[in-house]
């Protein structure tokens, strides 16, 4: 079973999500990435409260490949500071799991 990630980020406009999520994909940093409907981010900013509107990514990816997945997204996000959060996979579906492992890019 391979250590897989479901990492999450939040963009403010779809077309920048679907934009980051072909590029992870494209360079095999990323089995599937989701840009889940608009919702609305409250969030505290530089002291003040802030509210705006954001689509959600989740990206299927492997702890071998985080890093260089992690470096991708800050250097083509629209954010100062983007979200970037990776949360471990317990257990999945074995054939699931191996295709996302047979997807990600190795440098061996």
């Amino acid at each position: 079973m391979p250590d897989a990630l479901v990492v999450l980020t939040t963009v403010e406009k779809q077309e920048d999500g679907a934009r980051l999520a072909r590029l992870l994909i494209e360079r095999k940093l990323a089995a599937c990435a989701q840009v889940l409907a608009p919702m609305i981010s409250i969030y505290r900013w530089r002291g003040e409260i802030e509210q705006s509107g954001e689509v959600l990514l989740l990206i299927k990816t492997t702890r071998a490949v985080y890093q260089e997945l992690e470096d991708a997204i800050k250097q083509n996000h629209p954010y100062e500071t983007p979200e970037i959060i990776a949360l471990p996979v317990e257990t999945g579906s074995n054939d699931y799991l191996s295709w996302l492992d047979s997807s990600i890019k190795f440098d061996a």
